[in-house]
């Protein structure tokens, strides 16, 4: 069949947003343009296209680029229309009055479990945490959930960069080594679900509950999270039991046999 005429010049600038979405972090224009495969001139003239529809933003002292806010955009809005998004955000309201506590639905993203929905409750809390943010393996719940049931090769380089900042910092509260972390997920897996106190933000309490698809495969965190005086950590107990529900209705809807 004959390949459908396009725009040459958009095909060629989306490699400066696909280099920078597989890039760890912003870039130098020199970096930038050999990954994208063009000349520093050339890439510098369609960043300041894209600076202008900010899906590139430029920092002003290190002069590096970064995806912009209008990317995290769009981003955000393709994953809230992903089928286990959409039946989560459909119910989360309900459940968050069942339990009392703020609820959150995170995603696998390029950079790890990413926060896709947050739904906050009447007694708020006050955490520095946003749409779009990327969680940790190993100091939240939603990393510790993903990282058990997600597959060792989306996260073991992930995995690995967390213990050696762990290592590095002197931390005791999270594995300081590969074979902490395994009897950690392994925990993880067995209790299917997983639990942080005082780990990432301190008062705070986590739970988080994989929803899985009709494959076996986990596609949502289902979290709720709390201050600690309020929040009852318990497994089993007063949150961790209703959101354990809510995910297995939720997992058979999307076809998952249990």
């Amino acid at each position: 069949m004959k390949a459908r005429a396009g725009i040459q010049s958009v095909e060629v600038g989306f490699g400066l947003l696909e280099a920078l979405s597989l890039a760890t972090g912003p870039l130098m224009l020199r970096d930038l343009a050999a990954a994208a495969g063009m000349s520093a001139a050339k890439a510098h003239r369609y960043l300041v296209s894209f600076q202008r529809l900010r899906l590139v933003a430029q920092d002003p002292v290190s002069t590096r680029y970064d995806l912009g806010p209008a990317t995290l955009k769009l981003g955000l809005a393709s994953l809230s229309r992903l089928d286990a998004v959409r039946l989560a955000r459909e119910r989360i309201a309900g459940l968050r009055e069942q339990i009392g506590h703020t609820l959150a639905l995170a995603v696998w993203g390029n950079h790890g479990p990413t926060i896709v929905h947050w739904e906050e409750s009447a007694q708020a809390i006050t955490v520095n945490l946003r749409l779009g943010d990327v969680m940790p393996l190993l100091t939240s719940a939603t990393g510790r959930c993903f990282a058990a049931f997600l597959s060792r090769e989306a996260i073991a380089p992930l995995l690995k960069e967390e213990v050696a900042l762990a290592q590095k910092q002197g931390r005791t509260d999270v594995p300081a080594s590969m074979a902490q972390v395994r009897v950690l997920l392994d925990d993880v897996r067995d209790r299917g679900a997983a639990r942080v106190v005082d780990t990432l933000l301190p008062g705070i309490v986590a739970f988080c509950v994989p929803v899985f698809d009709s494959d076996g495969h986990m596609v949502l965190g289902l979290i709720a999270l709390g201050p600690a005086g309020a929040f009852d950590p318990e497994w089993d107990g007063a949150v961790d039991q209703p959101l354990r529900v809510a995910a297995r209705q939720l997992s058979g809807d999307l076809g998952y046999p249990g």
